[in-house]
């Protein structure tokens, strides 16, 4: 547990007396944000749903196009972080820095994963189907819908790497300087991990995919795969222990608040999935 929340003694995280609301200003914030979200989406949604029912002439059938066995997986992934989110929430909330590493890392990864398949995803589309923003107002709709779910996602992976490497800044304030620069590099060995571990990935699908082996693969692709376990070996030194850290029970509600919008990403790809995936599964006989 953090000095400052040992120092503080116990933490109510639902209530917050020195407001005036009783809610904290971070979560109340928080939820004025993602309702305005919430409209921003409705109306991406609604405009998808109004040329999905009433098709121009030309348009694909989605039934052509999706691989729902795919996105069915995907959307499990991404939901299955949602727990890993609630306990690194409770873990935090109990002054587990430990736990709560491990499950944003678990987050992170499960995020990651989902946008992977999403890239995987819009690349088939465009090279198998010529399905681009431009191709037809079915396109257009679906990328500008799914796509700006994406970004959500992607930010949201960006904020919890940066608050997994936030919960290594030691407590001896003397150490500051070095830990700036620690944290720094820290953050640029994660996402050149998660650049290259993407295209990796994606070399290996596709080369599958064309009917090349393992062999191929690591021909032409060894150095990005070594390049891999080398930034992997990184992030372990970077997370070896160095002493207390500043981080703890008082950090929960940064840690809740970065849940309340991972929470939001997950619910509206619930609405997304059936809406963009299954409609024609549902309206159409």
């Amino acid at each position: 547990m953090s000095s400052h929340a040992a120092a503080a003694g116990h933490i109510d995280h639902h209530h917050d007396a020195t407001t005036t609301t009783g809610i904290p200003h971070k979560k109340l914030f928080m939820w004025a944000f993602l309702a305005s979200d919430c409209m921003f989406f409705g109306s991406l949604i609604a405009t998808h749903l109004i040329y999905r029912l009433h098709p121009p002439v030309g348009t694909p059938d989605p039934r052509d196009i999706f691989a729902i066995e795919l996105t069915s997986g995907s959307t499990f992934i991404l939901l299955m972080s949602s727990l890993l989110m609630a306990l690194a929430v409770n873990a935090c909330q109990q002054g587990n820095v430990a736990t709560t590493r491990k499950m944003l890392l678990g987050t992170i990864v499960f995020g990651l994963v989902f946008l992977g398949i999403q890239v995987y995803e819009f690349l088939h589309f465009i090279h198998a189907y010529g399905l681009t923003l431009s191709s037809s107002v079915f396109g257009s709709t679906f990328y500008t819908l799914t796509g700006t779910h994406g970004v959500h996602v992607a930010i949201g992976v960006l904020w919890l790497i940066l608050m997994y490497v936030r919960s290594f800044k030691p407590a001896d304030e003397s150490d500051g300087q070095g830990w700036i620069l620690r944290g720094f590099f820290h953050f640029l060995n994660f996402a050149a991990m998660v650049v290259l571990s993407i295209y990796t990935l994606l070399a290996l699908v596709h080369g599958y995919e064309e009917g090349h082996g393992l062999a191929y693969f690591f021909s032409n692709h060894f150095i990005a795969f070594f390049g891999c376990i080398a930034l992997l070996g990184g992030l372990i030194w970077f997370a070896k222990a160095r002493g207390p850290v500043e981080f703890g029970e008082a950090n929960a509600i940064d840690v809740e608040s970065m849940g309340l919008y991972w929470h939001f990403v997950d619910i509206v790809w619930i609405v997304i999935f059936p809406v963009v995936y299954l409609l024609e599964y549902i309206v159409l006989p």
